[in-house]
């Protein structure tokens, strides 16, 4: 919960002293719905009722700080070491990110010396054997038109003391962060230790999640090219359905924890009879659970279509020995062969026909470069970050909220996750674009809440 200035505040480093090389472009903006100084705020909560209930002045409710520019910096751009490192899963827009970076430090700011860091926290571990690479202007030339990340990545732990002593050794001023909520946890770590040395290091994170999954911001980079993928596998559902008797497509999409590209994915084609997500349970059996429904619509209709994000429906699966990834999170049972088999097993009793096709798109999905809207956000993101880092800002985040890049404090955004709320504008879409109940029979208790 934000109640007050000081729980958005950024941490800096310290009082910035040099001319920046943008100083001269800046004098001649003016301020507007898109650009507001940056001594000024982006309200966390712009309605008027906010403000009279606590009694404050406008000035004085909850704002971001707006990301962009300024006419001081902190670190002097002839002396300063930058390094990249990217973390976790792969997300359309990771090289368009590393490219946006490397170009505005280099053509910008001048900076000289840029470090890419290899398969994530892992590359900062000597004992890993992952050698540093230096980031060149030519060297990320073309790389936004493939997929995955040059730099690779990886989950799990390491050591931030570690971490923290590769920075020391190799002199980095300012490390620029991709990843989603573990990574950003793991950057904060980093930072802590970075700040209890009296180290003057600024660590700036740009936030990646597929799943569009991390708070506040409005959306994460990459999530429009995956729901755009995603779509086209439902589009093939639907036809392979229609061209069958009895004729069922079931889609699995990623979305461990949060729906979001099943939404919209589903809303954007208009094929899928049915959209499930983790946010939502249901009840498998039953006369008003979801396999009675989907055969009484099949028998209506001749086909159907289902959505099924992969953390939907987990607490109807055995959970005996699932055990945790890398990055500590519940492995996941594999939902949508779980549901193929009782789709089949369901019209069998009922002695009914029924021809299933079932698409997986997940690795396809996550491996295509960003399409050409992500491609903008991901390099508007890129110039706010190395912004933001110029400037001595640390600990920080930089996302979109209401439509404007701002700077997040870095444990905001590692504290929780963005999820498709049942009682929301979204579900209400999903639900009177599919036609769909709104509630499957009782549904069984998930035991991961």
């Amino acid at each position: 919960m934000i109640n007050s200035l000081s729980d958005l505040e950024i941490q800096t480093l310290g009082a910035c002293r040099i001319e920046s090389p943008l100083a001269a472009e800046l004098n001649g903006r003016r301020t507007s719905p898109h650009n507001v100084p940056e001594n000024d705020r982006v309200l966390y909560d712009d309605t008027l009722s906010t403000a009279r209930g606590r009694g404050l002045p406008l000035e004085e409710l909850p704002g971001f700080e707006p990301a962009g520019p300024r006419r001081k910096i902190y670190f002097d751009p002839a002396k300063t070491r930058a390094g990249i490192v990217t973390c976790g899963g792969l997300c359309p827009g990771l090289n368009d990110v590393i490219r946006g970076i490397v170009l505005q430090l280099t053509r910008h700011y001048g900076v000289r010396r840029i470090v890419g860091f290899r398969n994530g926290y892992q590359g900062f571990i000597a004992r890993y054997g992952h050698p540093a690479e230096e980031l060149t202007v030519d060297s990320v030339s073309g790389i936004d038109e493939r997929g995955g990340t040059i730099l690779g990545t990886s989950r799990g732990q390491q050591d931030p003391e570690e971490i923290v002593d590769c920075l020391e050794r190799m002199n980095i001023n300012v490390l620029f962060v991709i990843g989603g909520d573990g990574t950003m946890h793991g950057a904060t770590q980093v930072s802590r230790i970075v700040r209890e040395r009296g180290n003057k290091i600024a660590v700036v994170g740009i936030p990646k999640t597929i799943d569009n999954d991390i708070p506040v911001i409005d959306h994460s980079f990459g999530f429009q090219t995956a729901f755009g993928q995603a779509a086209e596998s439902i589009r093939a559902a639907h036809v392979e359905a229609c061209s069958a008797p009895n004729g069922v497509g079931l889609v699995k999409v990623m979305g461990r924890q949060s729906g979001f590209i099943a939404c919209y994915a589903a809303l954007a084609k208009g094929d899928a009879d049915y959209v499930l997500i983790p946010e939502v349970p249901f009840a498998l059996d039953g006369d008003d659970g979801f396999l009675e429904h989907l055969r009484r619509r099949v028998l209506e209709r001749g086909h159907a279509v289902v959505v099924l994000a992969e953390g939907a429906g987990q607490e109807h699966i055995p959970h005996e020995d699932r055990g945790v990834d890398a990055s500590g999170n519940l492995r996941m049972k594999d939902i949508g062969s779980f549901i193929k088999e009782r789709i089949v097993a369901d019209f069998q009793q009922s002695k009914l026909d029924i021809n299933i096709r079932y698409f997986d798109p997940s690795y396809g999905i996550r491996s295509v470069p960003a399409n050409p809207y992500d491609s903008v956000y991901c390099l508007r993101l890129a110039h706010a970050a190395v912004h933001a880092a110029m400037a001595g800002r640390t600990e920080t985040v930089v996302g979109r909220f209401h439509g404007r890049l701002v700077h997040l404090p870095m444990e905001l955004v590692a504290s929780g996750r963005n999820l498709v709320d049942p009682h929301g504008d979204l579900w209400l879409s999903v639900l009177e674009a599919t036609d769909q109940p709104m509630n499957f029979g009782t549904p069984a208790e998930d035991p991961r809440s």
